[in-house]
């Protein structure tokens, strides 16, 4: 027969060890909440710089164009976020929620303990707006050298330099929040950055005409 003191200790122990689980699962949510805010700031740094660098080997010179289709490719985009992110949150949340009562009822229908808990579940409007402000974020940087910038030559250099930059620094956070080598992730995705730079903008140079 166990003591009483043995009994308080095995109590005071689980009691700690939920602690730590829970502790443990607040951070990686966490995590994965930061990890998506970078990537969707990567996404929108990316989608809206080569949408302008396009405009720019278009319409050489014409910075209004350039800056209005960035701000309307930042709007579309984070509004495409938000409802992607909408979507995706509310589909999970509804396949976990009917996990939940499958279990609930096998355990009811074979008289076992019922003592599972649904885990915490994250707010679809919570991601949507976190995913799309992300996403405002990082579409603002090329905005910058487009509007300080008058020169189009020289403004398209200071806006693929912010990109990159900014691309190199988006990839390291979201590698060293993933686990994975930063260095190596950082340069990945700044090689695919200049690779959408560079069809965006050549593949639209041929239709710079001057009238």
């Amino acid at each position: 027969m166990d003591s009483p003191k043995s009994t308080e200790a095995c109590g005071k122990k689980g009691s700690h060890a939920t602690a730590q689980e829970e502790k443990t699962l607040e951070k990686l949510t966490r995590a994965q909440w930061l990890r998506a805010a970078i990537l969707g700031a990567n996404d929108g740094l990316l989608s809206t710089t080569s949408l302008m660098l396009g405009v720019g080997a278009a319409k050489d010179q014409d910075q209004r164009s350039m800056v209005l289709s960035g701000i309307a490719g930042a709007l579309a985009g984070a509004c495409s976020m938000a409802v992607g992110e909408f979507v995706s949150v509310s589909t999970q949340r509804d396949i976990k929620v009917m996990e939940f009562d499958a279990r609930r009822t096998m355990m009811e229908e074979s008289k076992q303990d019922n003592d599972i808990k649904l885990e915490p579940l994250p707010s679809p409007l919570k991601a949507a707006a976190a995913s799309s402000l992300a996403f405002l974020f990082g579409a603002f940087v090329p905005m910058i050298p487009a509007l300080l910038v008058s020169e189009n030559r020289i403004r398209i250099f200071f806006m693929v330099l912010v990109a990159s930059l900014a691309l190199c620094l988006f990839g390291g956070i979201g590698a060293y929040l993933g686990g994975s080598s930063v260095k190596i992730s950082a340069m990945r995705v700044l090689l695919g950055g200049w690779i959408s730079m560079a069809l965006s903008y050549g593949l639209l140079k041929p239709f710079d005409h001057d009238d």
